[in-house]
């Protein structure tokens, strides 16, 4: 593995790439950390609010959105390392909500048009979201799209999709759908991820945010990171737009002071609740890469890392999530082409960008991007403040990638 760092040609061309987003007046500020081998590079443009302020710092925190999905799923591999759960366990002793499903016969089909599930879901249905319920925003119209709405599974408030209610009354809301294909059968985003956290949450019988402190953040010394932005830190939270796709107007989605993420929230979303900063989860990145280990201390073993950052899908799923991500292509702004899903996050199975095969991480719809790449020992992450309601913020991510790629020293 080759570790010797970045060119100095290329950093300034990633540094001029990133300036002149935020110098277009798009993205009003950014947070991007770049490491290879031994070597750290961070920079940080622009202000925490469009109309200016405060500069963005290296410790700036930022909503994670989707981003949250690699990190949160470390807490099921603990479970998993210590045999308290196991892949094929069916999730019902936790998770009775979830037992005795019925299954949609067209996952468009009407919600009572059904037949009965196969199998039990298991918790490797849950870790690879294929345990039959997701969010698929490219069928709007369907059925079961509304439900998830209507019956408050995920809230339309403020165009959030984070669930409200607390886990338990959630687990009872989302047992009173049926599921959209059988168990194991087809990879359907973003639910499974949501579901994980009252999962691990039952089996260790803390609170969901209380183990992953425990278990990674603290051992990793992401001090960061959480489900909120406590008090003293909500000065280092800008603001979360939403510009507008029409007048490009920046919408403020979620002030920082009173907004969705200034309190401790009834739900910690594995979906997509976290708050961190570039340095927190460079160091959980990293230690993926080292096996993980941190330091001196083994956080994962080796093999629960190796088993979730690659590729979990059979070859009939794997296509199903490739011709989902290319008819899926325009919401996501060409991001999420990677073919392979290990667990809570893509892992990269076939090159049709600049990042090669074995590539892991994920993106956020609040315009955040973390990946590491085994094969250079790479990680990268870029952290901005601009929503994804217009294409600005992916731009920015795919032309981050593109110049970290050209500035790695061969």
């Amino acid at each position: 593995m080759m570790t010797s760092g970045f060119t100095e040609t290329g950093l300034n061309r990633l540094r001029e790439v990133l300036a002149r987003h935020v110098e277009s007046g798009k993205i009003p500020g950014l947070v991007a950390l770049v490491s290879r081998g031994g070597e750290t590079h961070v920079e940080t443009m622009g202000t925490m609010r469009h109309e200016g302020g405060p500069p963005m710092r290296r410790d700036t925190i930022f909503r994670m959105a989707s981003t949250t999905k690699p990190v949160v799923a470390s807490a099921a591999m603990v479970l998993l390392d210590e045999c308290r759960m196991r892949l094929e366990d069916s999730v019902e002793q936790w998770l009775p909500e979830l037992a005795d499903r019925q299954v949609l016969k067209r996952p468009d089909g009407p919600l009572d048009d059904t037949v009965p599930a196969k199998r039990p879901i298991t918790v490797r249905d849950i870790l690879t979201c294929t345990f039959g319920l997701g969010l698929d925003m490219t069928a709007r119209t369907a059925p079961i799209t509304g439900a998830f709405f209507e019956r408050g599974v995920y809230g339309q408030e403020d165009g959030w999709l984070l669930p409200a209610p607390d886990p338990d009354e959630w687990m009872r809301r989302l047992g009173t759908l049926p599921l959209m294909y059988q168990p194991g059968e087809r990879w359907v985003y973003n639910v499974g991820d949501d579901v994980l956290g009252v999962l691990v949450a039952r089996v260790s019988g803390q609170p969901f945010e209380e183990f992953l402190r425990e278990r990674i953040f603290e051992p990793l010394g992401m001090k960061d990171t959480g489900f909120h932005v406590p008090a003293d830190k909500i000065d280092r939270l800008p603001p979360l737009y939403a510009p507008d796709g029409e007048t490009g107007a920046f919408n403020v989605e979620d002030e920082a002071e009173g907004g969705h993420h200034s309190k401790p929230p009834a739900f910690p979303s594995g979906g997509g609740g976290l708050d961190s900063t570039a340095d927190d989860y460079h160091a959980y990145f990293r230690m993926l890469l080292n096996g993980g280990t941190h330091g001196n201390r083994r956080i994962l073993s080796r093999a629960a890392v190796e088993l979730m950052t690659t590729n979990r899908l059979p070859p009939a799923q794997r296509a199903a999530r490739e011709t989902f991500a290319r008819d899926a292509a325009h919401f996501g702004y060409g991001l999420a082409q990677h073919g392979g899903w290990g667990f809570g996050m893509a892992v990269r199975t076939y090159r049709d960008d600049y990042a090669p095969i074995g590539q892991f991480g994920w993106d956020g719809g609040a315009g955040t991007t973390t990946y590491a790449d085994p094969a250079n020992g790479l990680v990268g992450i870029l952290l901005t403040q601009t929503g994804m309601s217009t294409p600005d913020s992916a731009r920015a991510i795919h032309d981050f990638w593109t110049t970290l790629y050209q500035a790695v020293e061969n």
